[in-house]
This record gives structure tokens, sequence and C-alpha cells, in this order.
């Protein structure tokens, strides 16, 4: 049989078959010695084939062939750094949830995603959420990183999920497409899919008051209908975001902006750091590039991790409002 993997818990999988029936399954042992560096072989969105078992009266499967990929979205484990982590697979488009100090999304966080999402060929939104509780000066900083990222060309959308403002324009980008809500804990992505289908009732928590940080309310990632034609993959929220498997050379080709001007550098092989007549950094210096974002590719660069602490996210917001101010 066939069919779409709809939930992911680590040991089981919920499989949805061709025919609309739900099936837990669990992988032949052979998937965790094949040299896969993926702490988790199968992820939600997964096409598979598995067999029933007929041994017991459950309806219960055992999966034995994953089909191609199109695309996933992967970062780097948590707790074990050679390995990676698949977060899901088949996506027609991701939306990253961005809420500016409620939780803190840093620039750092969200250029990591778009990198990966560029690297893996997979459509990018960014939604800016929480807007009904911003002050003016939340507002500007929101309105600068709107400038920032809908100048290089990514859609960006401002909504309240709890004035239900700017619902419609969401629903409309996620109609008959397969999407993934992606973010820190805490940005809000299972009240959102709650505003989308009241039908589905996903737990949600409120942010720590003594962290300012979200709570982890969704445990696995899990793919859901939605009554007006999407399918939505909610995904637990995430801490920090690891590069995977992109050499030096090519990280700058994931910088739309960096990739236009590519061609105008002296060298072919040019980092955009010390080599001379670099289209790139004389863009920089012409403030047509973001700062940000210049910060951001050469962290990328250097290896170093990004990581959900308050220390990073103080340093992060104060170099933010510096380049803003600027």
């Amino acid at each position: 049989m066939t069919g779409i993997v709809y939930k992911s818990t680590g040991s089981w999988y919920t499989v949805k078959t061709e025919q609309n029936d739900f099936v837990a399954c669990r992988i032949k042992g052979k998937f965790r010695i094949k040299g896969i560096k993926s702490t988790n072989p199968i992820a939600v969105g997964d096409i598979v084939d598995f067999d029933l078992d007929t041994t017991t009266d459950e309806k219960l499967g055992q999966i034995h062939t994953i089909h191609d990929r199109k695309n996933y979205i992967v970062r780097k484990s948590v707790n074990l750094s050679k390995q990676t982590h698949i977060i899901a697979s088949n996506i027609d488009v991701v939306f990253l949830i961005i809420t500016i100090n409620n939780p803190v999304t840093t620039t750092s966080f969200i250029d990591r995603f778009l990198v990966t999402a560029e690297a893996y060929g997979i459509e990018a939104v960014l939604i800016f959420n929480k807007i009904d509780t911003f002050t003016d000066e939340v507002a500007d900083e929101q309105l600068f990183l709107h400038y920032i990222y809908s100048t290089i060309g990514y859609t960006c959308l401002r909504v309240s999920a709890k004035a239900q403002h700017g619902i419609e324009e969401l629903k409309a980008m996620m109609k008959d497409k397969v999407c993934m809500f992606s973010g820190h804990s805490g940005v809000g992505k299972s009240t959102l899919v709650n505003i989308l289908d009241p039908a589905l009732n996903l737990k949600t928590k409120e942010i720590s008051d003594s962290h300012a940080q979200g709570q982890h309310t969704t445990t696995f990632a899990e793919m859901f209908d939605l009554d007006f034609g999407a399918k939505i993959i909610d995904t637990p929220g995430i801490r920090g975001f690891g590069i995977v498997d992109m050499e030096a050379q090519e990280v700058g080709d994931y910088f739309p902006e960096f990739f236009e001007l590519k061609e105008q550098c002296k060298f072919n092989n040019c980092l955009h750091k010390d080599e001379p007549n670099c289209a790139v950094k004389k863009a920089l210096e012409n403030d047509e590039i973001a700062w940000s974002r210049y910060q951001s590719y050469l962290k990328i660069l250097e290896g170093d991790e990004e990581h959900y602490r308050a220390d990073t996210y103080d340093a992060d917001r104060k170099a933010s409002d510096e380049t803003r101010k600027s």
C-alpha cells in the first residue's frame, strides 16, 4: 500500500492511504543502517510504501520503501551535532512565523531558515504575527524588516491570529498547496492553524513570563487537511537553526541579493569578505544590501551556531537596532 506520512513520533508513523484511511506504521530496521545521517529517516510529508500486518486485527503496517523527495527542510540535530533532523518533506511553500518581541525572532534565525529553503528549492513566505500587540517602536522594527525582505523578493504578510487580520490573504496563499508552518515556540503557529480551521483545536500555551520564550505545545510534526483545500504541517518550535551540508563557496548563492551581483565580482570564487573589487561589498557600502543580512552571511560562513539564548538575542537585536537607526 502507498500513503503519505501525516505524523512522526520517532518510533511510530501515521500514514494516510490513497483510500483516505489512517494506518499506524513502524519502519524496518534496515533504514537505520543505510548510512542515513538523519535522526529521523522518515519525515512528515514523505510518500511511503508499506505492508499491512496480517498477524493482528489492529490496522498496523510496516514501512519498507520511501519514495524520492522533491524537497525537504533540514537542520542540525539539537543534541547530535554530526547528525541532521529532517523537519518535513515534499513542501510547496513554507511559512516562517515571526514575532518581533513576543518572543524575539532574530534576523540571524530568519536568514538561516531562508538560506535552507533556497538551498532545497522551497518557496518561503514571511508571516509577521501578533501585529495587534505592537507598540510604535515595535511596529517600526517590523516595517523595517518587512522592507528588507520584500525588497529582496520574499513575500511578507502582516497577521494577527487573535484579531484575524490577514487571515484571508494567508488562506489564498495556502489553497491547494502542502504548506509548512515553522518558527520559534510561542510565535503562534498552533493558534494560527486554529484560526484557519477551528475544528482542529490544537493545543496552545501562553508565553513564559520569566524568559519571554514560547512553551512547546507541538511535540511532533504533524500534517492536517484544512477545510479550504490546503494541507498544513505544524512543527515543534525551533530553538536554533544550524546550516547543514553547505560549502563556503555556495552560501552566497542562497542570498538572492548576493547572487544577483556575483557576476560583477572580480573573482569567480569571491567569498565577499576580503577580496578586491567585490560587488557585494560595494553594494553593502552603498546601503543597497542590509547589514543584518551580511552579518548573517558571515556567521554562516564562519560556522557559528544560532542558539535560542537571551544573550544571543540581545546582541542580535542591538545590532539590528543600530543598523535601523543608521
